[in-house]
């Protein structure tokens, strides 16, 4: 706008500014040899601020940050080459995508000052201040028949996994020291929820007393994904020795992301000295003697957390059994074979004929197997009940000899003494 052209009538725009006092201008007029001194400062020029800034001033009240666009986060829409958005401005999507909000209030400005002194340390521990979720449990142990009830009850507020927001979580369990594909259980999986409700029971058999006072339980929730790998979001952990027998005890515990240590896992095997033993697995064997038919009846009912034979994770566990001395033919069986599992259900009972008094002076000798077609089995592991015996095992067959008519159950577990050499294919 020129200084010599008159003000526009204050009737046309409701933005013009102002014009200068009227003495400036007939004060120059009537002097024009005034010396430039003498002459009034010129006006000042109009403020531009952009159209964004208009309408941002009265609702913003921290600084005014440039609006990301969609083709900041897809560089294929960009004229090559590209930059990517700086990191500041996916710090601040990732917390309004978070919260699920999109103006943030004052809440996001308070967050947004604290980041802006951070910087790269905000966005590197996005991760670690994430909310993981929480997950609701109840355990229970059963001493009498050694088994562990987890109750897997629902999980609140996941973080999403995928990209609709939402996740396709379920819960795997695992007992440590010694976490393998033999004491590991699942849930089923739930589709697109943050909030699942499973209700789902799973059971441990063969724990004994012992294990209670050196295992820990895991618990992982993770996202299933039929695309990749399954993506892993929590876990929480529980110590044994906390739960007392016949109790049953809920949790609710919160997700965290344990950073997996080689030394710590090193000093959780050191404290389980007898885990060792147990990678072979444990078996559950019955015994009874039936005076009325003057015979040893023997039930082969489960194995748990055998040791994985084949290249899979599992194996193909079958159990032989022998009355020693030989007796013959008689004096053999063998269970079926089980596929793909390393805590087969077998329930098979077997009879020996055999007179209480020769019974004392036999040796029952059970063996597991992974059976492989065309080719040797492979021993698992075994164990031997007798009058030879010691522990548990002798004292599985006093109370067998004792106890007439009774049957009596008990773990063993299953070790590689006196494994034999190979074994003949089927």
């Amino acid at each position: 706008m020129s200084v010599s052209k008159p003000p526009p009538p204050p009737s046309t725009s409701h933005l013009a500014i102002p014009p200068p006092s009227a003495s400036a201008p007939s004060s120059s007029a009537s002097s024009p040899l005034a010396t430039p001194h003498s002459a009034a400062p010129p006006p000042p020029s109009p403020v531009k601020i952009s159209m964004q800034e208009h309408f941002a001033i009265n609702v913003c009240p921290g600084p005014i940050l440039p609006i990301p666009q969609i083709s900041d986060f897809f560089p294929r829409f960009h004229d090559y080459p590209c930059t990517p958005p700086p990191p500041r401005e996916k710090k601040i999507l990732k917390e309004e995508t978070f919260n699920g909000e999109t103006g943030g209030g004052h809440l996001d400005g308070e967050r947004r000052g604290e980041t802006e002194g951070n910087g790269e340390e905000a966005l590197d521990s996005d991760d670690d201040d994430t909310y993981l979720g929480t997950l609701e449990f109840t355990l229970l142990f059963d001493q009498e028949n050694n088994c562990l009830h987890c109750t897997i009850h629902k999980a609140k507020g996941l973080k999403a996994m995928d990209s609709n927001g939402l996740a396709d979580p379920y819960v795997k369990l695992h007992l440590l020291p010694g976490a393998s594909k033999a004491n590991k259980l699942r849930t089923k999986t739930l589709k697109n929820t943050l909030n699942p409700v499973w209700n789902e029971t799973l059971i441990y058999h063969g724990i004994t007393g012992a294990d209670m006072t050196t295992k820990t339980l895991r618990l992982c929730v993770c996202d299933m994904d039929r695309l990749g790998r399954n993506e892993f979001i929590g876990e929480v952990r529980v110590a044994l020795k906390k739960l007392k027998e016949g109790e049953s005890k809920r949790y609710n515990m919160g997700l965290e992301r344990i950073a997996q240590n080689k030394e710590a896992n090193n000093q959780l095997v050191d404290q389980g000295a007898v885990v060792a033993e147990e990678e072979r697995g444990r078996i559950l064997v019955s015994l009874c003697y039936n005076t009325e038919k003057s015979c040893l009846l023997v039930g082969i009912i489960r194995c748990a957390h055998l040791a994985a034979m084949d290249s899979n994770g599992y194996s193909d566990p079958f159990v032989k059994i022998i009355l020693q001395p030989d007796m013959g033919k008689k004096s053999k069986y063998k269970t079926s074979v089980k596929k793909k599992t390393l805590n087969p259900e077998f329930n098979e009972e077997f009879s020996y004929e055999v007179s209480l008094d020769q019974l004392a002076k036999k040796t029952l000798e059970i063996s597991v197997w992974d059976y492989d077609l065309g080719m040797s089995n492979d021993f698992i592991g075994g164990v031997e009940l007798g009058i030879n015996a010691s522990g548990q095992r002798l004292k599985h067959w006093f109370e067998c000899l004792k106890n007439k008519g009774k049957k009596v159950e008990y773990w063993h577990t299953l070790t590689q003494q006196g494994a034999p050499s190979s074994d003949k294919p089927d």
